[in-house]
Formats: structure tokens, sequence, C-alpha cells
């Protein structure tokens, strides 16, 4: 297994390093007759795309998508769909100076210990830069969930330990978290953020978080009763993005101190719905959707890679002193809201297509 494929019926394959000539994705599945265009896959690009603010990294990429296959006349053709994203503002001269060298919280050592070889510049493989593939897949499964009315809205919870109040996580729009550089949609918590970020900035350091995201207009049905569960699905694709150190739904790690008899949602009748009078499940009961929207947050660690030096060891295991000269980010939240909402649309485009396979006179009720 080489672990660079994702999803069973929307499933996507990609390639591509920080510092190699292009990042590619080939999605497997999409459906056919959905119009789709390159403007369709921009603005998500340009949201994760670096070098857009002072908060993130000054590399400069306009990460333009060219589809190569899989649309014809404006449409998906139900055929392999392949999408380039070229690099172009690598650096590679920042890396010479690291090559052998153990960068404190990198994949450096790791990488080296399993394939005995690594791609040091920028990081290679491992380096985020292979999630803007990721990126324009996800926008395609957007454009997918859209015919049943599905949205999802990712924004920056906390930075630090500056959390934002955010009364109601479903009433967040995009406008609202767009509407500022570090994507929080609570603009006096914003404020504060972005001086924190400038403040670690200035001290050659980082900064981590937390991110969520809501899933609205899901409907209930979606995974597995056992391994293939759609909470485990969204887990892993939440916790292969890089720097994920933690992933919660619904009421995360407070249901430890809660009772059973405060934890549970009660069911109730709404029109011709079954919902809940809470969300403390966070749109999941064993597994599967339950037409509640989906909530998740996930840690975002500080930036590994610092011009602060650091000490370590090098391949020969010999004492040296780490400072890395490339351009990072701060702080990795404001371009992870694009990443984390294409992940979540990637699972739940695989999931909507299990289910129509698995259960269609149950799909066929989905109203789009």
């Amino acid at each position: 297994m080489s672990g660079n494929s994702f999803g069973q019926q929307f499933r996507i394959t990609t390639a591509g390093e920080s510092h190699g000539k292009a990042n590619v994705v080939i999605i497997d599945g999409c459906p056919p007759g959905i119009p789709l265009s390159e403007a369709d896959l921009q603005p998500d690009l340009d949201r994760r795309r670096p070098g857009q603010s002072k908060v993130t990294t000054q590399r400069r990429e306009p990460d333009t998508a060219v589809i190569l296959s899989g649309v014809f006349e404006g449409k998906t053709t139900g055929t392999a769909l392949a999408i380039m994203i070229e690099n172009a503002d690598q650096r590679s001269r920042d890396y010479g100076n690291i090559k052998d060298q153990y960068r404190p919280g990198h994949a450096d050592y790791t990488y080296d210990a399993k394939y005995g070889f690594r791609d040091y510049r920028g990081g290679g493989r491992s380096s985020a830069r292979e999630t803007v593939a990721r990126v324009a897949a996800g926008a395609v499964a957007r454009k997918f969930l859209a015919q049943y009315g599905i949205e999802v809205v990712g924004y920056v919870r906390q930075i630090g330990d500056l959390v934002a109040d955010i009364a109601d996580p479903l009433a967040v729009t995009l406008a609202q978290v767009e509407a500022n550089i570090v994507r929080c949609p609570d603009a006096a918590c914003a404020d504060a953020m972005v001086d924190l970020i400038d403040r670690v900035r200035k001290d050659q350091d980082s900064i981590g978080g937390v991110a969520e995201i809501v899933a609205k207009n899901v409907p209930p049905g979606l995974g597995e009763p056992v391994f293939g569960k759609l909470k485990a699905d969204l887990a892993h694709g939440i916790m292969s993005i890089p720097a994920v150190t933690a992933f919660e739904y619904g009421a995360g790690f407070d249901v430890a101190t809660a009772k059973g008899s405060e934890n549970n949602d009660r069911f109730q009748k709404q029109d011709d719905r079954v919902v809940t009078d809470g969300n403390r499940h966070g749109g999941m009961l064993g597994g599967i959707s339950s037409g509640m929207p989906i909530l998740l947050r996930a840690a975002v660690k500080p930036t590994s890679s610092l011009s602060k030096p650091q000490a370590s060891i090098n391949r020969y295991g010999e004492a040296v002193e780490v400072s890395t000269r490339g351009r990072h980010d701060p702080c990795l939240l404001p371009r992870f809201v694009p990443i984390g909402e294409a992940m979540v649309l990637l699972t739940l485009a695989d999931h909507l297509l299990r289910w129509r396979g698995q259960c269609p006179e149950q799909f066929a009720q989905l109203k789009g």
C-alpha cells in the first residue's frame, strides 16, 4: 500500500512534492454531467494559496489549476478526472544546509527510517504543499454535493489561548470567515489573533490552534456500521492532513465528564423529519449520519520549521543546531481551513455515492 489514495466510490489519488514540478490529483468515480471548469476550482485554491497575507508563508504560488481530462463541453464525463497545479516559486537552495539534518517536529527522520532516502527540499512529499491537490479535488466534491444541498464551512476557532466566541456554528457564513486574514468569524478575536501571530513571527517562532468545520444538510444514512463508519473516515481524512494532532466531533472530549442523561440527545419529530433536541452527537450515531449537522474540530500544531535555532542531530548521529531558512507560515490555521473543508467534502461525496449504490430506494428519497 503506497498510501496516496483516499476514498472508495469517489476516490482520489495524489502525486507531487513541495519542490517538484507539479502536484496532480486523479479523481476516479466522479459522476457524469456535473458542470465543471477550472474557474470552479480556483476560489478554494486561492483560499489555500501561500503568500495571501502577512500571517502566511511568503512563498508566491499562483496555484492555477489545469484540468487534463474528464471534462467535455463544460461537464464531467464520468471518466477519470485529472487536475494539475504547477509549482512556480520553489527555492530549493534554502534547504541545502539541512539536507542531512533532522528538523525537530518534522518527518525527516521517519522518512529516512522508512525509505532510507528522502527529498529534503521543503519536506518533499511530507510538506503541506501536497494538500493543494486535495483542495482541487475537494472543489469538485463541493460541486457534486451542492446538487443535494450539502454545504461545508470551516473556520478558525482558536489560536494559542485566544478562543473565538461563536454562539451558533450553523450560522457562520463563508463571507464572515473570509472577512479577515485569519478566517475567524469573531471579528474582535480575529484582530487579537493577528496580533498574536505577528508577535510569535517576530520572535522567530510559531503558534498552533483549532479549526472547526460544519457540514449542513447531510442526509441521514451515510456511513457503514463497523469499519466504514462515517466518523472514522472523517477522522482518517482530517488526521491525514499534515500538522493535525487531534480530532473530535460533537461534544468531543467533554463527554468524559458528562453523565449519560446529560449527554444523550433526545429524538423528536419536526414536520416530516426526525431530529434531536441537541447535537452533542455531532450529527453521527453508530458511525452513521443522523441528519443533524456534522460538527468537528481539528487541533493543528505550531509550524515546526523555525528560523530560531533548535538543537538536534543529523543522519550520522552528530549533534547539530538546526535553523530553517525557507518561507513558512507562523500559524497554519488560516490556510488549514480550506484543506480541512476539502477532506470533509471528499469524505461526504464518497459516502453519498456508497449509499446510492447500497440503498438506492432510500437515496431516491433524497431531495436535491
